[in-house]
């Protein structure tokens, strides 16, 4: 009942939130926004936490547990072709050059969400046992070139700390999940990512006499396709998924000059710390074997410049946490989902402490699933209807956890 209520008021935040996106790092608007609602229910607001962040404490006054509740708040530079009333027409600086910018991924409605989540245990402060922290975070999508930011950066600055959380609970916004529905799996949800490069060094030659050279481009493509190997033949996949792409090849300038170095760039997705430490012993052993059979040197870089863990549900909580899911959904729309191979900073959480990391359904019932637009594209779209289960399960999984600790 205090979801429908509240409702309105949602949907009203996620507009003005969808309309004025900001990069990551950049979301100082957006913060100002969210701290002077914050502030309004009368909580104890920090700023500034990991560049823009913003964190709110609800204090019950009575002892318990502390439960954290988070939302993301960066866009992406991607201009939006939704003819939308609230579409964004936002523009940002990136690497130096002036972009479009779209809540693309669903932020805005992570972030409207919590702050009706906020809304609602404030108001039933005197049925809390204990505190709930509130965090609103930057830079989820990746800080710009040569700065830090994200969940990693708010763990080291102590966001877990005074008071010590114990649980933490997330949710994303799923264009291809139907409005009502939620998604969750025991383990890893989404996967760790490592991105890395090879620097494969060869002898320049003229191309009309390779036997002059030593190639680091046919080098380079037997490294290509022997990766792959290591997840077809080296990973057991009935238990492990795994993947390993090159997303970037550079070397040469000319079509009949041999060069002397080409630079791979690639990423690693893991679902499990095994299939994870088998990665980062394999890729290297396979580009030291053969760039030594083709008379060449190689360098791996790994991971290259950020690293985020498995988004891991602790499996004891996601027991404790699922009749909640059930009584609030309906037992029909909670779905055991299988894990997907995207990454999430959320794992840097649920790195120091138990979480629960949930997929909240935000497509619209009469859009079949092929037809959704994929996040992370101009097209992205969710509807607001979807908000209001999000809502709830924040609140309710607060509430049930904390019941539970008495």
């Amino acid at each position: 009942m205090m979801a429908d209520k509240i409702e309105p008021d949602v949907i009203k935040w996620r507009h003005h939130l969808h309309q004025n996106p900001e990069l990551s790092n950049r979301e100082f608007e957006t913060a100002k926004y969210v701290e002077k609602y914050l502030r309004s229910l009368g909580l104890e607001v920090t700023t500034g936490v990991a560049t823009t962040g913003v964190v709110a404490i609800l204090d019950s006054g009575k002892p318990g547990p502390t439960v954290a509740l988070r939302a993301d708040m960066d866009g992406l530079p991607v201009p939006e072709q939704n003819d939308l009333p609230f579409k964004s027409t936002a523009t940002g600086m990136l690497d130096g050059n002036e972009v479009p910018v779209m809540h693309a991924c669903g932020h805005d409605t992570h972030m409207a969400m919590l702050m009706g989540a906020a809304k609602i245990l404030t108001d039933m402060k005197s049925e809390l046992n204990g505190k709930v922290k509130f965090i609103f975070q930057p830079a989820e999508e990746g800080a710009p070139a040569g700065e830090k930011g994200g969940a990693e950066v708010m763990v080291q600055e102590g966001v877990l700390k005074n008071p010590d959380v114990d649980v933490i609970f997330g949710l994303h916004i799923s264009a291809n999940t139907d409005v009502g529905k939620v998604r969750y799996k025991h383990g890893g949800i989404m996967a760790a990512v490592d991105p890395f490069k090879i620097i494969v060094k060869g002898k320049q030659a003229h191309g009309a006499y390779p036997w002059k050279s030593v190639d680091p481009i046919t080098t380079s493509a037997q490294i290509i396709m022997a990766l792959q190997t290591i997840v077809s033949r080296e990973i057991k996949v009935i238990d492990d998924a795994a993947v390993v792409t090159i997303g970037s090849i550079h070397g040469g300038n000319r079509s009949n000059i041999i060069p002397n170095e080409v630079t791979l760039v690639g990423t690693i997705r893991t679902l499990n710390e095994v299939a994870r430490e088998h990665m980062y012993e394999a890729i290297p052993r396979k580009v030291k074997g053969i760039a030594d059979s083709m008379r060449a040197e190689a360098e791996v870089i790994l991971p290259l410049d950020y690293s985020y863990p498995i988004t891991f549900n602790d499996h004891a909580l996601m027991d404790q946490v699922l009749p909640t899911l059930i009584r609030t959904a309906g037992k029909e729309n909670v779905i055991d989902s299988k894990a997907v191979t995207g990454a999430e900073d959320f794992s840097f959480f649920q790195k120091e402490i138990p979480g629960i990391y949930l997929w909240v359904g935000g497509k619209p019932l009469n859009v079949s699933e092929e037809d959704s637009p994929a996040h992370h594209t101009p097209e992205f779209f969710v509807d607001d209807s979807g908000m209001k289960l999000g809502v709830k399960l924040l609140t309710n999984m607060t509430l049930d956890y904390m019941n539970s600790s008495k």
